[in-house]
């Protein structure tokens, strides 16, 4: 189960590049470290092994990253928050 968020971290990271070609190696201190691995070339180490958390937090922000979906609510609050603070500040 403590991997199960690694494992999801490096499917999402795989989606993100759209490719297979990472993956997760699990050392015997139980910590992990990303591999990438691409047709006719060795195995390739990514990073240092890491504990669980930092794991996924790293793997999380290598590669290419997705946009963040803003819809026209989200434009709105954040223009109303920008005119409350400068309403405050007055």
């Amino acid at each position: 189960m403590r991997s199960t968020r690694a494992a999801t971290a490096v499917e999402r990271l795989n989606r993100r590049a759209e490719t297979q070609q990472y993956s997760m190696l699990k050392l015997s201190d139980e910590r992990l470290q990303l591999i990438q691995r691409v047709a006719g070339k060795p195995m390739e180490k990514i990073g240092q092994a890491l504990e669980l958390d930092e794991f996924v937090a790293f793997v999380n922000a290598y590669g290419p990253q997705t946009p963040r979906r803003v819809s026209k609510l989200d434009v709105q609050f954040e223009k109303n928050m920008r005119n409350k603070k400068t309403d405050a500040a007055e």
